[in-house]
């Protein structure tokens, strides 16, 4: 209580009264003493802030507004600083902010009351920041996706208070700080995920003492290495344990089963052995456990299908037996099952999705059995319907045609039958509706109109009846139709032609009747059209000639008329084989098979030699004709000449001609002197570690590139164990070039560089190409001549894509580039892109033996540093999923502008954890091509960013297939009207990598 009496100095002495009145003004004065400090500290927490701004310059920082003031009220105005009652900053939360830069030095001594630093999601330069070791106060420090590269520094500073640390997603590199974590003992989270630089290292057991409040341990992809330690089951406070890979060997502990509070258990992408623990069920907390990508046998458990709060149970790509416990089914949690890629037997619990939020299905590539589950959509959120290759029967449940979220309904490869639901046809949201190799039967009904984000309609290898319906043109997003060998009648439908995405048209083996329409010529995108083994009747459209050289089939139908002369120029007489009615309007011995003349018409010409039409054509045959016979008078002379020279005498150009084996794969308009005469130095247009390239202009004014490649001296003629190409050499010699060969010549697509012939001889072998007049990729993105708009970027990016998609998807056994590279890519006259240098391509044949069996290998590891998967750091195996990452390094040239190394980039990293940094951070329009600042397509291209983000992920398995980067890439083409129309179609496929697929 306070006196209201009068202050008086009349008691004590008056001195005293002074002493008292000075001492009271002392302490006033001390007062404003304490309160200049308290100014001057938050002067200096100001003056670090903005230095902060300075540093990390851009948009987010804007935000922070020192213009009025530079003392400004940081703690109510400056997002992600947080301040405590006395105005001093306890948290800076920067994350994804799209800052690039150092943080400024000083940051403890100016920020003293720093708790939690947030600096995720930007471009920290310059390494750890170390200046951070310094504050003592620091509990939370996330550092995460931020490019950060280099050692990890000595962490003992912060052991008292560090409780949160995420390094993940980084570049470091040297030792992993398993001693200094030691010594950080309030530590309760630390994630290292996705560091693959680090050398190779296990955990110490001292961790078991010295880290008693740990819950969250993240180490996936950090090189650790050796079996899972026992004495992490004595870590009984982690909610949290991710081990992935990290090609960890042994088996799963069963000690693991005493984490009482575990929730998360991730152990996927390593090679485990051995079965899983029975003993794992005893985790009554666990909502998420992955155990995919290793060699585990045995069963699933029953009582991990019995835990209550199970949401995720991933076992894909094992080797694992038995049946899915029927229990399963009891689940009130489950959103994911993911068990394809196993030997797993018996029926999927038909229960499975009755009581629970089903999200995903995955069940594929086993030998189940029985029925689809009727009740996997009951509550609405299936997504995902994966049951392709396994031995299932029934019909399809018809609830399954009303479940709208579909995205993916894949159930080839089985024995079902019915007819199948009109709704499955009519799926708004789905991309893939795959229904092939079963027993199903009824038509292709007009509500697949609806399906207004299907990409792609397989359905070969059934009994479907009807006729096509021309509703299917609604279908705009269409890329693939694959309706093949059913018994679908009637008319192919003028309004397919309006399907201007189609890439594949497969009607083959079916009772189709009427003309071919032309409207199918204006596909531009179609690489795959097969109409045989149909009744098609009247002429072969020869607008549809304009698709060349892609596949074109229309053999054993009832067709007529004239066979249009690009397909004879292309030598693809097969394709039109078996059609009674067709004929030649010329007769050329090269004609194989064997087809009738046309008949005479009016005026001695004949049917089908139209004005202008044909009339070339028995021109070329008299060209042909006077060229053999000059070719022959020259080999005689020239055979005369080298009689009279005898051995000792230098031998022409076009006497070492006639000692070249030819093999052709094109029906050729050249001769190969011509060829072997215009090898000279002034036709040299480039020069490699094999050979030499050449520019020739043909006779008839065509021009080809010629690759000279010199067969090495143990190989050139003689005799003994070296004599491997004969007497007059052979391509069988070469295995650059034998592959080369053996996969160009076998092989047809617009996106692939066309091999006319193969040239062998006894010192040197000839590859003769299709000329690309503007050369290849990496000059037009890197060279200083042109500069490529975002739709000519855009459409060499679909080509390539394509063109790999052939090579992966459509071919009996898949091709592997292994040397995608934008020098690789070469460009016609239209900027066409072609795939070419196929010398290192492996050829993946089906092989049997278990998991192991599925990658075909290699001894060496082959391709070009900036552009290899970073999986050929630890194995030499070859994948289609290596093409798609080297893809994506492409599509980040293509989308930047950028090389693959720069020196901007800094020490140890690369475009791609550049890019990615920027597209995590929420910056992708800072990686873009400042050469089109001002293209109006700047958000095509950040999704073609993302699609690169996605084809470049350091996990092969988590990569999409060049079939889905293909859709994805149509679907962030260039804006045009009717795509602004289709944009709230096309959602929901983001949802897509949150699921590993089979597909």
């Amino acid at each position: 209580m306070v006196s209201s009496t009068p202050f008086r100095c009349s008691l004590p002495p008056p001195l005293l009264c002074w002493f008292i009145l000075l001492a009271i003004i002392f302490l006033a004065a001390d007062g404003d003493g304490g309160g200049g400090a308290a100014a001057a500290a938050l002067d200096t927490q100001a003056a670090y802030l903005a230095r902060m701004k300075e540093q990390f310059p851009g948009p987010g920082m804007s935000r922070w507004d020192f213009s009025s003031s530079p003392t400004p009220d940081y703690c109510r105005s400056f997002p992600g600083v947080t301040c405590d009652v006395g105005g001093n900053v306890t948290s800076v939360d920067v994350t994804s902010w799209r800052l690039s830069g150092r943080l400024p030095p000083g940051i403890c001594a100016s920020l003293p009351w720093l708790r939690e630093l947030r600096l995720g999601y930007n471009d920290l330069r310059g390494g750890f920041p170390r200046d951070v070791l310094n504050c003592t106060a620091l509990e939370a420090l996330n550092v995460s996706n931020s490019g950060v590269s280099g050692a990890v520094p000595d962490l003992s500073s912060l052991q008292r208070s560090l409780r949160v640390l995420d390094m993940s997603n980084n570049l470091f590199s040297g030792a992993f700080p398993a001693a200094s974590l030691s010594n950080l003992t309030a530590l309760e989270v630390a994630n290292f995920n996705e560091n693959p630089g680090f050398d190779i290292w296990r955990p110490p057991e001292s961790w078991l003492a010295a880290l008693p409040r740990l819950r969250v341990l993240i180490l996936s992809t950090t090189s650790m290495r050796g079996g899972i330690p026992e004495w992490l089951g004595n870590m009984t406070s982690l909610t949290d344990l991710e081990l992935s890979g990290n090609f960890l060997t042994g088996r799963i502990p069963v000690s693991l089963a005493r984490l009482k509070n575990l929730q998360f258990l991730e152990l996927y992408y390593n090679e485990l052995e051995g079965v899983v623990p029975v003993e794992l069920g005893n985790l009554t907390e666990l909502t998420d456990i992955d155990l995919s990508e290793n060699r585990l046998a045995g069963g699933i458990p029953e009582s991990l299908c019995l835990l209550p709060n199970l949401r995720v149970l991933q076992l894909y790509t094992n080797r694992l037996t038995g049946g899915i416990p029927p229990v399963l089914g009891n689940s009130t949690q489950l959103r994911i099952l993911s068990v394809y890629r196993n030997q797993l037997t018996g029926e999927i619990p038909g229960d499975l999705g009755r009581w629970s939020p089903l999200n995903v299905i995955e069940v594929s590539e086993n030998q189940l059995t029985g029925p689809l589950p009727p009740h996997a959509c009951a509550n609405g959120d299936l997504q995902y319907i994966l049951v392709l290759s396994n031995l299932l029967t029934g019909p399809i449940p018809p609830a399954y045609g009303g479940c709208s979220p579909l995205l993916r309904f894949r159930v080839s490869n089985n024995h079902l039958d019915g007819d199948v639901p009109p709704g499955i046809f009519g799926l708004p949201h789905a991309s893939i509706v795959d229904l092939s190799y079963n027993h199903f039967t009824g038509p292709v009904p007009a509500t697949v109109s609806a399906a207004t984000n299907l990409t792609s309609l397989f359905a070969s290898n059934n009994r479907i009846t009807g006729e096509l319906p021309p509703e299917i043109a609604a279908a705009s997003g269409l890329v693939k139709i694959d309706l093949s060998n059913n018994l679908i009648g009637g008319a192919i439908p003028e309004a397919v032609g309006k399907l201007s995405r189609l890439n594949q048209l497969s009607l083959q083996g079916n009772r189709l009747t009427g003309p071919i329409p032309e409207t199918l010529s204006g596909l531009r995108s179609l690489n795959v059209l097969n109409l045989s083994e149909n009744a098609l009747s009247g002429p072969i459209p020869e607008s549809l000639c304009t698709l060349l050289p892609n596949s074109l089939d229309f053999s054993d139908n009832n067709l007529s008329g004239p066979v249009p002369p690009p397909l004879i120029k292309e030598g693809l007489l097969e394709s039109v084989a078996g059609n009674p009615g067709l004929c030649v309007a010329f007769r050329l011995n090269l004609t194989s098979p064997a087809l009738p003349l046309c008949p005479r018409g009016p005026g001695g010409l004949r049917r089908g030699l139209l004005a202008g039409g044909n009339a070339w054509a028995a021109a070329a045959c008299a060209l042909v004709c006077a060229a053999a016979a000059l070719v022959l008078a020259r080999r005689c002379v020239l055979r005369a000449r080298t009689d009279v020279a005898g051995e000792g005498a230098p031998t022409s150009p076009a006497s070492r001609s006639s000692s070249y084996d030819v093999t052709s794969f094109h029906k050729l308009t050249f001769d190969q002197h011509e060829i072997v005469e215009a090898l000279i130095d002034k036709n040299i247009v480039g020069h490699g570690g094999s050979g030499t390239v050449y520019k020739i202009e043909l006779s008839s004014g065509e021009l080809v590139a010629v690759k000279k490649l010199w067969v090495p001296a143990a190989r050139r003629g003689g005799s003994g164990k070296h004599d491997v190409a004969g007497s007059n050499g052979s391509w069988m010699g070469d295995r650059e070039l034998r592959t080369e060969v053996e996969t160009l010549g076998s092989i047809r697509h617009k996106n692939i560089v066309k091999l006319y012939c193969c040239y062998a001889g006894a010192d040197s072998n000839l590859l003769v190409y299709e000329y690309m007049p503007n050369g290849n990729l990496w000059e037009a993105l890197h060279g200083c001549y042109l500069l490529l708009d975002w739709p000519t970027r855009h459409r060499v990016a679909m080509g390539v894509a394509q063109g790999l998609a052939y090579l992966h998807h459509d071919l009996m056994f898949p091709i592997v580039h292994r040397d995608i590279k934008s020098s690789n890519v070469l460009l016609d006259a239209g900027f066409e892109p072609k795939v070419a240098d196929f010398g290192i391509a492996k050829v993946l044949q089906a092989r049997h033996g278990g998991a192991d069996s599925r990658d075909a290998s290699t001894a060496t590891i082959a391709g070009t540093y900036g552009y290899l998967a970073p999986e050929y750091a630890y194995s030499s195996k070859a994948t289609t999923k290596c093409d798609v990452y080297s893809f994506g390094v492409v599509l980040m040239e293509l989308a930047t502008g950028r090389k693959p190394i720069e020196p901007e980039f800094g020490d140890t990293r690369d475009i791609v954890h550049w890019v990615s940094g920027k597209v995590a951070a929420g910056a992708e329009a800072a990686a873009l091509d400042k050469r089109l600042a001002w293209s109006p397509y700047k958000e095509e291209m950040v999704q073609a960013l993302r699609v690169a983000v996605r084809c470049t992920c350091s996990i092969p398995g988590l990569r999409p297939t060049m079939a889905d980067v293909v859709q994805m890439l149509a679907e962030a083409g260039p804006r045009t009207p009717t795509k602004d129309k289709l944009d709230n179609t096309n959602k929901g496929d983001d949802d897509e990598q949150q699921v590993r697929s089979t597909d």
